[in-house]
């Protein structure tokens, strides 16, 4: 039973968001998702998905990319990206399937090691962080806390966390989120977000006994990456 990642899917199966207009290698990108997960994820494994699920507005368009997703070998645990406008109520989602899982002020279980997690958001040194971003940011702090807390509670002493949004840059400055992840002494965080010239500002590697991974399809060529044995 593997562990495997994979973030920003883009899935549109209403047809109204087409990715090929971000460049060829979004061509048929769901078609590509499909064939390398089939080809490399087994039903007993897990795959955590860090956000940007569907660009679906509500649950009715994105249940089908949802059944999409259900219909890939494995279970699954999310948490929400910023796209993610169709995510509802977490008890109702958490109702629909058998085998997917969402994450939002609590967490799941991978063998000994607790899956915890928040959407995050841009950092305070973002040119557009102002008042309203604040509110956000703010908010996701408190809903990670509230996850991690609910692990160490029940007794885990092996964390990781997928946060959507980057929680660190090759300028490693540093912001509530790494200091969460230090302060719990969190094994991997897993991250999505960042796609085409984003690509220059990725960090992926050690800080302070924290492991960071980028996730992001177009980052990974479509394919979830092996997290753990």
């Amino acid at each position: 039973m593997a562990l495997y990642a994979i973030s920003d899917l883009h899935l549109a199966s209403t047809g109204e968001k087409p990715m090929d207009i971000f460049g060829e290698k979004w061509s048929n990108h769901d078609e590509k998702i499909k064939e390398n997960w089939i080809r490399v994820v087994k039903d007993e494994d897990t795959v955590l998905v860090a956000g940007d699920i569907s660009w679906s507005m509500n649950m009715e368009n994105g249940k089908a990319d949802l059944e999409f997703i259900n219909n890939l070998p494995g279970r699954k645990i999310f948490v929400r990206g910023n796209h993610d406008y169709w995510w509802t109520g977490i008890t109702k989602l958490n109702s629909m399937f058998q085998r997917m899982e969402f994450i939002q002020n609590n967490f799941f279980v991978y063998e000994d090691y607790a899956i915890c997690g928040s959407r995050g958001w841009i950092l305070k040194n973002n040119p557009k962080f102002n008042s309203h971003n604040k509110k956000i940011y703010d908010r996701e702090l408190i809903r990670l806390r509230f996850s991690i807390d609910a692990a160490i509670k029940s007794g885990f002493k092996k964390i990781i966390c997928m946060i959507h949004y980057p929680p660190i840059f090759p300028n490693m400055q540093e912001n509530e989120f790494l200091e969460m992840f230090k302060e719990y002494k969190v094994d991997k965080v897993i991250y999505g977000h960042l796609h085409g010239g984003g690509l220059l500002n990725i960090f992926e590697g050690e800080k302070d006994g924290v492991e960071y991974i980028l996730t992001s399809c177009d980052y990974i060529d479509f394919t979830p990456i092996k997290i753990l044995d």
